[in-house]
């Protein structure tokens, strides 16, 4: 799968792209999820490749073939909406065949195909029941049975887990890793959520503005920002200006340290809040020049350094934890 120059502009009227320029390929069979903020661009991305927006310019390519111009029916995709729009007045079992409907299969055909996508995501219990009668979760289930069930090359996925509780949300999380990993194909899945990104993808493309600003595993993109936008989006590490120079440098929320102020190479701030994470602390603070700064303190630590709102402290880190940053 890949994206040749594409460029996606809304209007008649110039003026910034929502998509601008994007290269990108996505290995089948991988599970790849387009992140970043509000008006990035991800779901335009995701649109243009299901065919329900078309590019302004540039090319989509779906196993080998381009299908820029192709309508949504003959690409080979699937998409799951975020609202799921199942239909109120079918059953699990016949929301589930829906796709196959359109396409002319027969009954029997269809619904035997349906049934197997429903004992797929644990939902074949519950074949006979009408939308208003299933849980969110239930409804999101049987959603995704309505996409696989025509076999789609690629899943297409548009934030689905954002109506879930977060106890669902980790269940549901487990089963889309678990289906892509069985079936195969390329899951291309669109979120605002770091957590969500980091814990399913193989490949995370973090997008801002219309284009790619970093790309990678999400070992890769976590733990190795090129940009204080990444870092930051990402969570999990504090900017700072760089000591040795110009420019700035990210650090790990965990490898930052507390010492007392005044310390020798430390970053004075101030504590704002304290809060108990159940297996540890996390300290939020200001320091001058900086935006919000985060500490974790393990138990351990935070005897050594038992701060509170109001204090003022030291922040100092380890010079091999520290990322240096291309400019923004």
């Amino acid at each position: 799968m890949e994206f040749a120059a594409v460029t996606k502009r809304f209007g008649v009227a110039a003026g910034a792209a929502a998509v601008d320029a994007l290269d990108l390929r996505i290995p089948a069979g991988a599970y790849c999820c387009l992140l970043g903020p509000s008006g990035c661009g991800k779901t335009t991305t995701l649109r243009m490749l299901a065919g329900h927006e078309a590019p302004t310019e540039g090319d989509i390519v779906l196993d080998g073939a381009n299908v820029t111009d192709l309508p949504p029916a003959r690409r080979g995709t699937a998409m799951m909406f975020q609202s799921y729009a199942l239909f109120p007045h079918l059953s699990a079992l016949d929301n589930a065949a829906f796709g196959l409907r359109m396409r002319g299969a027969g009954k029997a055909e269809r619904r035997a195909r349906a049934r197997e996508m429903l004992a797929l995501v644990h939902m074949e219990a519950f074949e006979n029941r009408l939308p208003a009668q299933l849980s969110g979760g239930q409804q999101q289930r049987v959603a995704l049975a309505r996409a696989l069930v025509t076999n789609p090359s690629a899943l297409l996925l548009d934030e689905p887990l954002s109506a879930l509780d977060p106890f669902l949300r980790g269940r549901v999380r487990a089963e889309l890793k678990r289906l892509n990993r069985e079936l195969g194909i390329t899951f291309v899945h669109v979120t605002h959520s770091q957590d969500e990104a980091l814990a399913l993808a193989d490949l995370v493309v973090l997008m801002r503005a219309g284009r790619i600003e970093q790309q990678g595993t999400p070992e890769d993109v976590f733990d190795r920002p090129r940009t204080a936008f990444a870092a930051r989006f990402m969570g999990g590490h504090n900017v700072f200006p760089d000591a040795g120079g110009g420019g700035r440098v990210a650090v790990r929320s965990d490898l930052t340290r507390l010492a007392p102020p005044g310390s020798p190479g430390a970053l004075d701030a101030v504590v704002r809040a304290v809060e108990y994470t159940g297996t540890g602390f996390a300290l939020t603070l200001a320091g001058a020049g900086t935006d919000e700064l985060t500490v974790l303190q393990d138990e351990t630590e935070r005897r050594a350094h038992p701060a509170a709102p109001g204090d003022r402290v030291g922040l100092t880190w380890a010079e091999a934890d520290a990322r240096r940053l291309a400019a923004d």
